[in-house]
């Protein structure tokens, strides 16, 4: 289990921004941006991990670095968790998927261990939903490889308290030597705001560089 730390609300400088956007039915906005992979793809190939798992362990390794993804609403309240994890959608053979539960490691190599663990478990059972997720320190995460998009929606459940960052990326796309993917990222305007979505692309870009 991830420690958390209380926000102290009245000392907080997102005190008004947490409120206001909290009350509302839909505290969800969201953009679809590209993305560079081209050395990301080459990197992962050249050390023998699949490419979904090493860009999803770089895009855990940027929400961690930055704070603003690192807080969720408990009980109508704000936390900051110390680390966060992936809830990822993995396909079966039967084209069904099911939610997993991959933890974050700093360690690409032991977070590949654990993520191909946890890909065998699921495309081994039924269902949806196949674990328990007794926490909320996640961000949602797919992949739609099929697809190239320009815009994403979410299914949500109003009645639902989430506040977990849903990260999706698309079809990756080869153009002049460079291979780029669509990314879409749906945040709580309550804890993260757009200089922060830009702050945590910049993180990952980097990241996809290096």
């Amino acid at each position: 289990m991830s420690s958390k730390t209380k926000i102290e609300l009245d000392s907080w400088n997102r005190k008004e921004h947490f409120l206001f956007y909290k009350q509302m039915e839909e505290p969800f906005y969201g953009l679809t941006t590209r993305i560079d992979c081209t050395k990301a793809y080459d990197k992962a190939k050249q050390i023998g991990v699949s490419f979904f798992i090493y860009y999803l362990h770089q895009t855990l390794t940027a929400i961690n670095t930055c704070e603003p993804f690192r807080l969720r609403i408990i009980e109508h309240e704000p936390w900051l968790f110390e680390q966060i994890n992936a809830s990822a959608t993995i396909m079966r053979e039967d084209q069904t998927f099911g939610f997993s539960l991959i933890e974050f490691h700093p360690e690409l190599s032991e977070f590949n261990c654990k993520a191909l663990q946890e890909i065998n478990r699921v495309q081994n059972t039924i269902g949806l939903f196949t674990r328990e997720f007794p926490n909320e320190n996640l961000i949602h995460f797919s992949s739609i490889p099929w697809v190239d998009f320009s815009g994403l929606s979410h299914a949500r459940g109003f009645s639902y308290h989430d506040s977990c960052p849903k990260i999706s990326f698309g079809k990756m796309i080869e153009e002049k030597g460079r291979k780029t993917m669509a990314l879409s990222i749906h945040v709580h305007h309550g804890l993260v705001d757009g200089v922060h979505i830009g702050q945590f692309l910049d993180t990952l870009q980097q990241l996809f560089d290096s």
